[in-house]
């Protein structure tokens, strides 16, 4: 009883039990025309017309009543999990009254007030700073057990040690939020040794650029954490389930307005269902939360993918081809900038 009384606050359940009321009642209405057709006491014609203004009001309520309630508490769930620009600043639908789309408003002017902004990032700065405080005893720590491996003449243990203290100042202690696409790949290549550890010669990667165009684009800015989960995905989810080797590429490409960058594995890659399906998580990932991501790393890469809409927008981010035992690409579009400044001059965030 208490959970029916608690349903009855919410706007939602009472447009259900409206819609059910409604398909009640027309039900009742065409079994009422066809008995009164059948038994002669209607014409058949009343009974055509009642079925098709039935349908007709159907798709009107379902066109102009649910759909777009539907858009609305989408966008109304994404707004709750803080996707405010993105939501805000496109035209909706349709709003449930006139106050309400003045709240909408309201909202994405104390989002873009300086106030809130400063509050944000002095926030975060502090947050930053606590945070380095844990990282340093794991520093110290790796430090102290590569020390020992180095008195014990495990080479192969000191460097492993070395190589995976290097990763985690770059993952944890760097908090810029666009680092070099030189950096980026540098990271790549630190996470590549230290599973070149596990795998020997049976894992290869190569990173494929034009030499005349090198220099521009490894100056370019990207977010941090862009590149490297997307290749530990290739590693997990395509070369590692594969039998014998695997080579791994890393392609990067400047056009006119973007920045184009390819992983590509020769692994098992996967079937047109599956394809369908994680770039349809891709499509919608700044529209839904991402839990139906759990399988073929559909997780990382929608982090990744949902972290460039919200810096770039939606005519960026990812997209991923593959053929079954052939191998997959996962190619990402990003702008072309230079500088967190030159990004904020822009007008996008920083």
């Amino acid at each position: 009883m208490d959970k029916f009384k608690k349903r009855k606050k919410y706007l939602s359940y009472r447009i259900m039990l409206f819609v059910k009321v409604i398909i009640v009642l027309q039900i009742w209405l065409l079994l009422t025309g066809f008995i009164l057709c059948y038994t002669g006491r209607a014409p058949i014609c009343l009974l055509a017309v009642g079925i098709f203004l039935t349908a007709l009001l159907d798709v009107c309520f379902y066109k102009w009543v649910v759909k777009p309630y539907k858009w609305m508490e989408q966008r109304i769930g994404l707004l709750a999990e803080c996707y405010t620009d993105a939501i805000l600043a496109k035209e909706w639908e349709v709003f449930p009254s006139p106050s309400t789309r003045e709240l909408c408003k309201k909202i994405l002017v104390m989002m873009k007030s300086p106030d809130s902004l400063k509050k944000n990032k002095r926030q975060a700065q502090y947050l930053a700073l606590q945070n380095q405080i844990n990282p340093h005893f794991l520093y110290n720590t790796l430090e102290s057990i590569r020390s020992e491996a180095l008195i014990a003449k495990l080479d192969i243990v000191a460097d492993m040690t070395e190589t995976l203290a290097r990763f985690f100042r770059y993952t944890i202690s760097k908090v810029e939020n666009f680092v070099t696409v030189e950096e980026e790949l540098e990271n790549c290549l630190m996470y590549f040794s230290i599973q070149q550890y596990r795998f020997g010669s049976r894992l290869s990667l190569e990173i494929v650029c034009d030499p005349t165009e090198k220099e521009e684009i490894y100056r370019c800015r990207l977010p941090k954490l862009t590149l490297q989960p997307i290749l530990e995905n290739s590693i997990v989810h395509g070369t590692e389930s594969k039998i014998g080797t695997g080579h791994l590429v890393i392609r990067l490409e400047r056009t006119q307005d973007s920045l184009l960058i390819c992983i590509s594995d020769d692994g098992i890659g996967m079937d047109e269902a599956d394809l369908e399906r994680l770039n349809g998580i891709l499509e919608k990932s700044t529209l839904a939360s991402g839990q139906e991501g759990k399988k073929q790393g559909g997780i990382a890469l929608a982090n990744v993918n949902n972290r460039i809409h919200m810096l770039f927008g939606e005519a960026y981010g990812l997209q991923i081809y593959s053929l079954l035992g052939k191998g997959t690409d996962v190619e990402i579009r990003l702008p072309i900038f230079t500088s967190g400044k030159e990004w904020e001059d822009r007008g996008g965030m920083r």
